[in-house]
C-alpha cells in the first residue's frame, strides 16, 4: 500500500482509519530505508512482520515471481511442490554469475540486493564483536573447511609458480587439514609445545619451518583461534609478524571466535598497522557456531589495510549459489539489531566463568580438576583420571581372577580322582570336629563324583567304550554345575563419552592418549589431544559456546554426576562378573568346580535340617581353602541345582 493506494482506500473506509494504518505502513518503511541507507544493523531488532516484508518485496523483484513472466530457458526458478517454494519465500533464482559469486544476478534482483546487504550487516557485526579494522566480507554458501579451501585456492595464483605447501599449526579436528589437502597443497604441520596444561603455538618452530622451506614455495601460513581446549588458540600476532617478515599469506581459521571478544581483539591486534604491524590476508568464520543459524554458511573477512583477498575468493567461486545462508543469516540479524548482538554476546560471557566454577565444584567432588587453560576463552577440559585408574584396577582384576581357571586345566593338574584321593587322605589324619564333619562329607562327596567319572574310563571293556563312558561321566558333572555367569567387560573410559550422549548430553568430547589417526595422507599419534607427545590427562571437553545458558550448565553437571558415579558402578560390575565366571571356568576344568556345587546343596540341605542358617563360611572354605569367595548371588543358582544324594 503506498500513499496513492491508501488515498483510493480513503474512498472506502473513514480517512482517519485509513491514515492510522498508512502511519504503520509508513514506520515499517522508514525501518528498510534507513536499513538500505546505513548498511548497518538497526539497533533495535525488528519483529518478524517488518522482516518478512523486507523479504516478500525482495522476493517479488526476482524474475520468478514476475506475474507476467514466461520463461524459457533451462534455469528458471522453477519450483515444484509448493512447500519447498514457501519455505524458501520464492528465492529460487540464486545468486551470483558464473564468474563471480558477488556478481548481480540479472534475474534476480531482489536475491542480489538481499546479498550484498547481508555482507555489509555481517561486517557490521563483526566490528561489534571487537574485529574493528575489518574491510570487506563475503558470505559463502559453505561450511568452514570448504570456505578454507577456497581461499587457498583463490592465494595460490598470487603465490609464485610452484608454491603448494601449508604451514600449519596443528590442531587436532579434520576439516582445517582436508581443507589444505582438498586444495591440493601439501600441510607442513608444526607440533604444540606444552605450558602448564595448556598447549601454546610453537612460534619459534614456525619461524624455523619458514626460514627452512622455500618462502616463494609456501602459499600460506594457517593459524586457528577457535579449538577445544587444552589447546589454546594461536598466537596469530606473533605469528603474523613473521609471515610480514616472510611476505608470506597469513589465513586464520576463527570458526567460532568471533563470539568472543578476546579472540576478536587479539586477530584485530595482529592485522593493525599500529600494533603488532603483521600481516593477515582473510579470516574465516562459521555462521552456524557465531550466529545461531543452520549450517551452510560462512564468512571470509579481510583487514581493511589489505582487502584484495576476499575479491578474489568470490571470483574463484564457480557457478552461481544458493541464498539461502544469505537468507537465514540476515533474518538473525535483522531480529537481533545491535543491541540484541550485544547481549547475546555478553551472555555468553557470563556463561564461561560459570561454567568454570561448576566444574571445578564437581572436579572437587569427584577427585578430578579441571585444566588450567586460561588462554581460551570459550572451551575447558575437565580430568578423568579416577575413571581411568577404576577401569584399570577392573582389567587387573580380571587378569588375576583368570589364573585360577588356567591352572585347573585338565593336563596340568592331574586326575579328579587322584585330587580326590590326596584330598580324602589328609583329612583322615585330622580328627574330625564340628563344621570339620560336614567339610569331609563334601570332600567324599566330590571323591565319589569324581571316581565314578574316571573308573568309567579306567574300567574293563573296549577301548572306545571306556572313552565313551569317560565322556559320559565328565557330562554328568558338567550338568550339575550352573551355566556360567555372562562376561561383562570393562567399560572403556570414552565409554564415558556415549554415557553422556545417552542422557542428551551433547557437545562434549573425552580424549584419551595412544590414538593413531590419519588425516590427508598424515599421521598423527595421540590424536584429539593436539600432541604427539601423550597428554598426561585423559579429559573431556565442554564449552560455554553462544546461547549456552546457566540452566544448560546446571543440568549438565547433575547429568556428570550420575554419570561419573554410574560408571564406576559398572567397572565394579565388571570385577564381580569377571570372578565369579572365571571360578565358573575353573570348575568345568577340575574338581574345584564340582566341590563349589556340592558344597552349596549340601550347605542348603543342613540349613533345612538344623531349622536355621547354616555357617555360609563353611560352603566358601570348603570351595578352595579361602581363595574364591562366593556371593549371595553365587549361591542361588548353585543351590537351585538337583540336589546330590549322599551314602
Amino acid at each position: 500500500m503506498n500513499p496513492d493506494n491508501c488515498a483510493l482506500a480513503a474512498g472506502l473506509v473513514s480517512l482517519s482509519y485509513i491514515r492510522q494504518g498508512e502511519q504503520a505502513l509508513a514506520r515499517r518503511q522508514r525501518l528498510i530505508k534507513a536499513l538500505l541507507s546505513s548498511r548497518r544493523l538497526p539497533e533495535r531488532g525488528w519483529d518478524e512482520a517488518t522482516i518478512e516484508m523486507l523479504i516478500r518485496d525482495c522476493s517479488a523483484m526476482d524474475s520468478n515471481n514476475f506475474l507476467d513472466n514466461v520463461g524459457v530457458g533451462e534455469r528458471e526458478g522453477r519450483v515444484a511442490c509448493p512447500l519447498v517454494a514457501r519455505r524458501h519465500y520464492g528465492l529460487a533464482h540464486g545468486i551470483g554469475r558464473s564468474g563471480d559469486i558477488a556478481a548481480e544476478q540479472p534475474k534476480a534482483a531482489g536475491s542480489s540486493l538481499m546479498a550484498t546487504l547481508t555482507a555489509h550487516l555481517a561486517a557490521d557485526a563483526l566490528r561489534i564483536a571487537g574485529l574493528t579494522g575489518v574491510g570487506p566480507v563475503s558470505v559463502l554458501p559453505l561450511a568452514t573447511g570448504m570456505a578454507l579451501t577456497l581461499v587457498l585456492l583463490a592465494l595460490r595464483p598470487q603465490r609464485p609458480a610452484g608454491a603448494d605447501t601449508v604451514v600449519w599449526s596443528r590442531v587436532d579436528q579434520k576439516t582445517c587439514l582436508k581443507a589444505i589437502t582438498a586444495a591440493g597443497l601439501r600441510p607442513h604441520v608444526v607440533e604444540l609445545r606444552r605450558q602448564g596444561d595448556e598447549l601454546v603455538t610453537d612460534v619459534q618452530g614456525i619461524s624455523e619451518a619458514l626460514a627452512a622451506l622455500d618462502s616463494n614455495r609456501i602459499v600460506a601460513v594457517v593459524t586457528t583461534t577457535s579449538c577445544f581446549a587444552p589447546r589454546a588458540p594461536d598466537d596469530v600476532a606473533a605469528v603474523a609478524r613473521l609471515c610480514a617478515a616472510a611476505d608470506v599469506p597469513h589465513v586464520v581459521n576463527n570458526a567460532y571466535g568471533v563470539q568472543s571478544r578476546q579472540t576478536c581483539r587479539a586477530v584485530a591486534a595482529a592485522w593493525s598497522r599500529s600494533g603488532c604491524g603483521g600481516r593477515v590476508d582473510a579470516v574465516v568464520q562459521s555462521t552456524d557456531k557465531n550466529f545461531m543459524v543452520p549450517v551452510g554458511g560462512a564468512l571470509v573477512a579481510a583487514p581493511a589495510t589489505r582487502p584484495g583477498l576476499v575479491a578474489a575468493v568470490n571470483g574463484t567461486y564457480p557457478g552461481r549459489a544458493s541464498v539461502a545462508a544469505h537468507l537465514d543469516l540476515l533474518m538473525t540479524l535483522l531480529h537481533w539489531g545491535a543491541e540484541g548482538w550485544r547481549k547475546v554476546l555478553a551472555e555468553r560471557e557470563d556463561v564461561m566463568p560459570y561454567l568454570r566454577d561448576k566444574l571445578r565444584q564437581l572436579a572437587a567432588r569427584q577427585s578430578e580438576r579441571v585444566l588450567e587453560t586460561p588462554s581460551n576463552p570459550i572451551s575447558m577440559a575437565l580430568t578423568l583420571d579416577t575413571l581411568v585408574a577404576a577401569t584399570t584396577v577392573t582389567a587387573a582384576a580380571a587378569a588375576v581372577t583368570e589364573v585360577p581357571a588356567a591352572a585347573a586345566a585338565p593336563g596340568e593338574t592331574g586326575t579328579v580322582e587322584a585330587a580326590a584321593e590326596a584330598k580324602e587322605e589328609q583329612e583322615e589324619q585330622a580328627a574330625p570336629s564340628g563344621n570339620d564333619d560336614l567339610r569331609l562329607t563334601v570332600s567324599r562327596m566330590v571323591a565319589a563324583e569324581g571316581h565314578n567319572a574316571q573308573s568309567e574310563a579306567h574300567g574293563p571293556g573296549k577301548p572306545h567304550e571306556k572313552l565313551r563312558g569317560a565322556a559320559e561321566g565328565q557330562k554328568a558333572v558338567a550338568a550339575r554345575q550352573p551355566p556360567p555367569p555372562p562376561v561383562r567387560r570393562t567399560p572403556d573410559v570414552t565409554f564415558f563419552g556415549a554415557m553422556l550422549w545417552s542422557r542428551c548430553v551433547s557437545g562434549t568430547r573425552v580424549v584419551a592418549p595412544g590414538k593413531t589417526q590419519t588425516v590427508g595422507g598424515v599421521t598423527f599419534h595421540n590424536y584429539g589431544s593436539h600432541t604427539e607427545v601423550p597428554y598426561p590427562s585423559t579429559y573431556m571437553t565442554a564449552a560455554a559456546a553462544l546461547g549456552t545458558t546457566r540452566a544448560d550448565v546446571d543440568e549438565l553437571i547433575v547429568r556428570l554426576d550420575r554419570c561419573f558415579t554410574e560408571f564406576r558402578k559398572k567397572c565394579g560390575a565388571a570385577t564381580t562378573t569377571t570372578t565369579t565366571t572365571t571360578a565358573a571356568a575353573a570348575g568345568e576344568n577340575g574338581g574345584r568346580g564340582m566341590a563349589a556345587a556340592v558344597a552349596v546343596r549340601i550347605s542348603t540341605e543342613v540349613t533345612q535340617d538344623r531349622g536355621g542358617a547354616a555357617d555360609a563360611d563353611v560352603a566358601t572354605d570348603v570351595i578352595d581353602g579361602g581363595e574364591v569367595k562366593s556371593s549371595d548371588d553365587d549361591v542361588e543358582p548353585v543351590a537351585a541345582l538337583s540336589r546330590v544324594e549322599c551314602s
